[in-house]
């Protein structure tokens, strides 16, 4: 089922008492118009309304005495104590006054001169259970490299960005630069390890297999695998790599750290 509109018909005794009444007080508009008959809308969420004249022929027989009694038409707005005050002040019949329900209900009523019974809602927001104060998150961190965080190798030059000593708390980072024709040693890290060439270009020798790496280009080592680098013209990389990496290198006892990453 597809429900495009809602309309509520009302059999009421004066049809232009009741259509005056919903134009002036509730912001209906005449849809359409005849003797004994009203269509009323308002354009928004509220059901559109049919007044129909008692007796009219259009209904059903059975039906053509009954009128809108032990009904309630209601609407749900915002700002109710505002459109209590608004009706109040325009002099419309407030049958019931504002008032709010232990469930949270806040409701009044006001009536049309056919007795329509016309109910404005709204609903009392829930208490909020009370916030438990949360730490605050650690803000952004900025690191600025110093000739402290360099390492000088035979092999490359290491500057330390992002490491545990640093701020960082899962993570290290750091470039490499080597000038023409030096090669680092044969040696295994034990995590993975990601690359990327800034300038220059390498020849990677992992597990065997021997690629070039030109700048620009991206690659990654995966951990406990041998693996060797060599510049042949200058070159600069930057290098991401879980903070906990160790190196080895065959024919050598133990494991090393890396120094530019703790």
């Amino acid at each position: 089922m597809n429900v495009t509109t809602s309309t509520l018909s009302l059999t009421v005794a004066d049809v232009d008492a009741s259509r005056e009444f919903f134009c002036t007080h509730l912001g209906y508009q005449v849809a359409m118009a005849a003797d004994g008959f009203a269509s009323l809308t308002r354009g928004d969420a509220a059901a559109d309304i049919v007044l129909l004249r008692s007796g009219s022929e259009v209904l059903p027989p059975e039906q053509r005495d009954q009128q809108a009694t032990g009904l309630i038409f209601a609407l749900t707005v915002t700002g109710i104590e505002a459109e209590e005050r608004r009706l109040r002040e325009a002099g419309a019949p407030i049958t019931m006054p504002l008032r709010e329900e232990p469930w949270g209900e806040r409701l009044f009523q006001l009536t049309d001169p056919n007795g329509i019974i016309v109910q404005f809602v709204e609903w009392a927001a829930p208490d909020e259970p009370a916030q438990t104060e949360e730490p605050e998150e650690s803000a952004m961190l900025v690191i600025t490299p110093t000739a402290e965080n360099v390492t000088e190798s035979p092999n490359a030059r290491m500057t330390g960005l992002a490491a545990p000593s640093r701020g960082s708390t899962e993570l290290s980072t750091w470039t490499v630069a080597m000038e023409a024709g030096q090669t680092g040693p044969e040696h295994v890290i034990s995590r993975e390890q990601v690359w990327m060439v800034t300038a220059g270009v390498l020849d990677v020798t992992c597990d065997g297999r021997t690629e070039k790496i030109s700048a620009g280009q991206t690659f990654v080592l995966p951990p406990d695998v041998l693996r060797q680098v060599h510049a042949p013209r200058a070159t600069e990389a930057h290098v991401a790599m879980r903070a906990d990496g160790v190196a080895s290198v065959p024919g050598t006892e133990g494991t090393r750290i890396l120094p530019w990453a703790q």
